[in-house]
């Protein structure tokens, strides 16, 4: 079912070494959305290691990366401030049962309407978020604890790490591919930073990761309407973070791997870690861009790849804490580093010129609004402007051709889509008054999508009665004569070469 077992050797291989990098790059990570939802580093590890595991085998994209995300934490932070932490824990369990809903109802295949611009918005808005992330790393306390950047040889040190880290992640694979650059920079700047003794911030500044095994445990919080009406909201919006941060995630991953995900699966597989890591003291998590990147960039493909981080992850909170705590900051933020920059799309810069403008600023409008606020609304405005842009463009297609048939009369054939936002458009194509007695409209090659399409209509017939006028409507849908008031016997019935769609019209529901 997972196809661990029938995996080739190098591909175990390759799973286990990336699962072991991410790992090692997955425990800043959580400790530092820990600290900004509020709650204790291992409540961010023990997410880590439960979301990333259970989605690695459930989920519906393998070799994508879930734990403890700084999306979710920032939504998080006002709840555990409000009303503490176990009320965060039963909004966990409440968010992983809406996903899993969600992927019962089969809506992870809207995932397939956001449009390429926004896709594209996504991703730089994300490579932007994770840099900006690292730079809080280049700032220290200074004697009345006031952040400083940092200056002078600590400094140096640190960029010369990252510098190190980085080169070796990047031309290592040109040298040999048997072990992943990024685990072969970390250990090996890990070892040279301790050997010469460098006085630089480690892991285990940050936090201690030592801990024991998550623990099953009800959240503590009454059951009562009151404790839903608190829960709720924040459950329905770090739901949607999740699904859309994961499916857009997913979405990236298939096209890098040239393989296919299952968005439904994988909402299923991310709501039952929420809603299991809410019952083991996490704080609840969803796809990560960041160490996907690591892991897809490391040679990890397959399902093994997730479990491997994971476990290895638990490993080193039960038995590895001191070595893993010794790990310079500076290694890590190099690997995130190489990070940004192979998630980035450098080819936006060239698009300039070569696609419509509105494009271009629903990309840039995508990425400024996921820095700043974060990346559901950011989707949400992407895809909105997106669909203006859209009928904007689509209301200028419609037109008429007019000729006069053989019976006399004069033929006003439609062409383009009649919708809202080409209505008026439409009735700015007819003069009444000055038209002949008798008039055909011909949609053939037109199609009336929606209620403000049909009030259109009836409001140009009407038109046409009060100049005394008569007016045919021809091949138009039996929902449209349905809908149609004015109208009455102007409509030609031609019942062999009449349409058959439906318009979004509330009537008819």
């Amino acid at each position: 079912m997972f196809n661990l077992l029938t995996q080739r050797p190098t591909n175990v291989k390759n799973d286990v070494l990336s699962g072991l990098t991410v790992a090692l790059a997955l425990v800043p990570e959580a400790v530092a959305f820990a600290f900004v939802a509020g709650v204790e580093p291992l409540v961010g590890l023990y997410a880590a290691f439960l979301v990333g595991l259970i989605t690695a085998v459930m989920g519906g994209r393998p070799g994508m990366i879930s734990g403890a995300t700084g999306a979710l934490a920032v939504v998080m932070v006002a709840l555990v401030a409000q009303h503490g932490v176990e009320y965060l824990f039963a909004t966990v369990v409440l968010m992983g049962i809406l996903q899993i809903l969600a992927g019962v109802f089969h809506l992870g295949k809207f995932i397939r309407m956001v449009p390429y611009p926004v896709m594209l918005g996504f991703v730089n808005g994300l490579a932007l978020v994770i840099f900006l992330a690292q730079l809080k790393a280049f700032k220290v306390e200074d004697a009345e604890g006031t952040l400083q950047w940092m200056s002078g040889n600590p400094l140096w040190i640190m960029l010369a790490l990252v510098g190190l880290t980085m080169f070796i992640s990047h031309f290592l694979p040109k040298v040999t591919k048997a072990v992943p650059s990024s685990l072969a920079a970390i250990v090996a700047v890990s070892l040279l930073a301790i050997g010469l003794d460098l006085d630089i911030r480690s892991v285990g500044d940050i936090a201690s990761i030592a801990g024991g095994l998550p623990e099953f445990s009800i959240p503590s919080v009454p059951f009562s309407w009151e404790t839903f009406t608190i829960i709720a909201p924040y459950a329905f919006i770090l739901a949607m973070i999740g699904l859309i941060e994961s499916l857009l995630t997913l979405t990236l991953i298939d096209e890098i791997t040239e393989t296919t995900g299952r968005p439904n699966k994988e909402c299923v597989g991310q709501g039952l870690a929420n809603t299991v890591t809410g019952f083991f003291g996490g704080m609840g998590g969803c796809a990560m861009i960041g160490q996907s990147m690591i892991n897809i960039n490391s040679g990890g493909r397959g399902r093994l790849s997730g479990i491997s981080a994971a476990l290895f992850l638990l490993f080193f909170i039960l038995f590895a804490a001191p070595l893993i705590e010794v790990i310079p900051i500076a290694v890590l933020i190099g690997v995130m580093f190489m990070v940004v920059l192979g998630t980035f799309e450098w080819a936006t810069f060239r698009l300039f010129g070569r696609v419509p403008v509105a494009d271009i600023l629903i990309s840039v409008s995508v990425a400024v609004i996921t820095v700043f606020t974060d990346l559901a609304i950011a989707v949400m405005i992407g895809i909105i402007i997106s669909a203006l842009v859209f009928a904007w463009q689509h209301a200028k297609h419609i037109y008429i051709k007019s000729y006069v048939n053989e019976e006399g009369s004069k033929v006003h054939e439609l062409n383009g889509p009649l919708f809202f936002g080409s209505a008026r458009n439409f009735a700015d194509l007819f003069d009444p008054k000055a038209d002949a007695d008798d008039v055909i409209l011909e949609f053939k090659n037109s199609r009336v999508y929606d209620h403000s399409a049909i009030e259109a209509i009836d409001n140009l017939a009407e038109r046409y009665i009060k100049a005394g006028k008569k007016l045919h409507l021809r091949h138009l849908s039996e929902e449209c004569k349905l809908l149609l008031k004015n109208a009455g016997d102007l409509i030609e019935v031609n019942v062999l070469e009449d349409p058959q769609y439906h318009v979004a019209d509330d009537k008819l529901a």
